[in-house]
């Protein structure tokens, strides 16, 4: 096979392949084998109908089909092998020849994955934020919850509309003196300053009481969802039958006892701020692994193709139409709810697909160059996270990854998360780190001696105390790269050596 590569554009490449006669004779033979088990012909068992009986049967241009099918597949495929070309989009084809006498010549073009040159993802740093969570804070929770357990009750006579009350309100709306459609409600409830209406309406409510009638005038926004509407004069005719105001349960142990498991007030507090300190130091990792991986994609450089850019957007419109499905809803009716056009929306995702091509491109080079890989225990362990987020089983999981084409997916997801982790096992510790650990030595010295540490050589019986599994996360932790295969001794050889560096 000859293969010759011409660099059409910065990142479109055309791919020529020439095959001898040879390569295309076994093409076909392959072809009548296939044909031949997929079918069943009268007088002949499955698979055993010679070429001249299928050419009888579905004409010599159906097995020259097929077989150029294989030819084709196979040598494009060994080609980007041999060329190391990952293509991002689907090769077109263009046939010069294709004989069994004379052998096949093509060319293959496509746009191929960009070349990335990286930078500094080493030894990066990054401040970590130390969050303490308030008993103010503590409260304010509470407050939310109280909230949202609230009851409305019918305020007293003569009680004056304010933010925050309930107005049940009979409302008809006109545009140039006729009614539109959606714009006409009874017993509606209506929250005062929730600016769940067109703005300015809720404004006009304020300072009326139950029993009074109020004319409302409003311009509908220039961004409308409805077209007709869209910058029109509206006037409306509401009539207030109610007034109903929120009231908040008091925070004592009986509202502890009614929204939890907890017997008493304060325990309900420990609890919350428990709970609020776990997810703000959880917050306060993620932002800082964010920020080392912002810094290593920053560092790097590479010049994306539009084509990946696009086929991201598709993603993410693909996952915006599933959100929507399974909310019985269509994606036309939700483009009409935020008054935007299929165009619009890509557009609004053009930014982010972005981005987040550059940076999975990236993490995929960092996991090339330290021969990172993905194993089967990788895989189990994404398809049971993914399962527990979403309540679903794991079985049930990977059956729809696998139905779905979206295995390649996984592994990539997974690879580039592995990346992710190496970078953040490779970080410098922060200024306040590092304080943090020197006040933790001070007080390590003025506290009583503790037994010696053991010393470098007796950290062997510590490794080889723990198992593949323990290992393995140790060093995932640490940023060390391990063989997909390593037995537990080349493990351990693996982390010392790193480690003594």
């Amino acid at each position: 096979m000859n293969v010759k590569v011409e660099a059409l554009d910065q990142h479109k490449v055309s791919v020529g392949i020439e095959l001898p006669a040879e390569v295309v004779q076994k093409g076909f033979k392959k072809a009548v084998s296939r044909i031949a088990n997929q079918v069943r012909i009268p007088g002949f068992r499955k698979g055993k109908a010679n070429r001249k009986i299928l050419e009888m049967h579905f004409g010599k241009e159906a097995i020259e089909a097929e077989a150029k099918d294989i030819v084709i597949n196979e040598a494009v495929d060994s080609a980007l092998r041999q060329e190391k070309l990952i293509p991002v989009t689907t090769p077109d084809v263009k046939e010069d020849k294709f004989s069994e006498a004379e052998g096949a010549a093509f060319t293959a073009t496509f746009v191929k994955r960009p070349e990335v040159e990286l930078g500094e993802y080493k030894g990066l740093e990054a401040e970590k934020a130390s969050p303490e969570i308030t008993d103010d804070q503590v409260m304010a929770q509470l407050k939310g919850a109280a909230e949202q357990n609230a009851r409305l009750e019918k305020a007293e006579e003569g009680t004056e509309l304010k933010k925050g009350d309930f107005a049940i309100i009979d409302f008809k709306g006109t545009v140039d003196g006729k009614p539109f459609e959606g714009g006409e409600g009874k017993t509606y409830p209506l929250e005062i300053g929730s600016q769940s209406f067109i703005p300015g309406f809720e404004e006009q409510l304020e300072g009326h009481k139950a029993g009074d009638d109020v004319t409302v005038k409003v311009v509908f926004p220039e961004d409308y969802f409805v077209d007709a509407l869209k910058g029109k004069e509206a006037e409306f005719k509401v009539h207030i039958s109610d007034v109903k105001r929120k009231q908040l349960p008091e925070l004592n142990d009986e509202f502890a006892k009614s929204i939890s498991q907890f017997e008493t007030m304060d325990e309900l507090k420990a609890a919350v701020k428990q709970q609020m300190q776990l997810q703000a130091f959880q917050q306060a990792e993620e932002a800082y692994h964010e920020a080392l991986v912002k810094q290593a994609v920053a560092n790097a450089k590479v010049d994306i193709p539009q084509e990946m850019v696009e086929q991201h957007i598709d993603e993410i419109v693909n996952e915006i139409k599933m959100n929507v499905e399974s909310r019985n809803s269509t994606l036309d009716e939700y483009l009409k709810s935020i008054g935007q056009t299929m165009e619009q929306l890509r557009k609004n995702y053009e930014k982010t697909a972005a981005e987040q091509v550059r940076q999975g491109l990236v993490l995929e080079t960092i996991a090339e160059k330290e021969d990172l890989t993905v194993t089967n225990e990788d895989l189990s362990m994404e398809i049971y996270s993914m399962a527990h987020q979403f309540n679903a089983d794991p079985n049930d999981v990977m059956k729809i990854i696998k139905d779905e084409g979206r295995v390649g997916m996984l592994v990539n997801s997974v690879l580039r998360k592995k990346a992710a982790a190496f970078i953040y096992g490779a970080a410098k510790k922060a200024e306040a780190d590092k304080k943090e650990e020197a006040k933790a030595e001070e007080k390590a010295a003025e506290a009583p001696k503790a037994p010696e540490a053991p010393k470098a050589e007796e950290k062997k019986d510590d490794f080889e105390s723990m198992t593949v599994k323990d290992l393995k996360a140790y060093a995932a932790e640490k940023g060390i790269a391990l063989e997909s295969k390593a037995k537990k001794a080349e493990i351990i050889e693996t982390i010392r050596k790193a480690e003594s560096k």
